[in-house]
């Protein structure tokens, strides 16, 4: 409120949404494969235009920072908060080594990616599980 005012000019809204970070993991990396393994195939015509987001560096990076920040996040989140299992980082770890690897190893990127996907989906639906398995006393989720 503003001094000297008794009607306040702006009350923001209480918001009681939550973010299930394990989802938008999930969804980053679903994301991820669609983009690396079916794009290329779908939309082989964009270099006729010059438009070139298929083998993008800059574009690659930004999804592999995005799963990396957004993954970390909600298992560092699950493990401190919820269930203090270290299982869901070290599978995330395993499939973020991967994605890694499909960087620099060009010939083998469909290989790396038919590893690096299935594990960090299941690091993220892992940690969903503990998280709603433990019994706490946090908002995120009801027991």
């Amino acid at each position: 409120m503003q001094p000297y005012c008794k009607y306040p000019i702006f009350v923001a809204p209480k918001m009681n949404t939550k973010i299930n970070w394990d989802i938008m993991g999930i969804t980053t990396s679903v994301a991820c494969a669609i983009h690396c393994a079916l794009l290329p195939v779908i939309v082989s015509t964009l270099p006729v235009f010059g438009i070139n987001i298929i083998h993008n560096a800059f574009f690659e990076w930004g999804m592999i920072g995005l799963a990396f920040v957004v993954g970390s996040y909600s298992l560092f989140h699950g493990y401190i908060k919820h269930h203090h299992s270290l299982i869901p980082l070290l599978i995330f770890s395993a499939g973020f080594v991967f994605l890694i690897l499909k960087q620099f190893f060009h010939s083998a990127e469909n290989w790396f990616l038919i590893f690096a996907v299935p594990l960090i989906v299941s690091a993220h639906y892992y940690n969903y599980r503990l998280c709603h398995r433990s019994k706490c006393s946090s908002a995120h989720h009801k027991h």
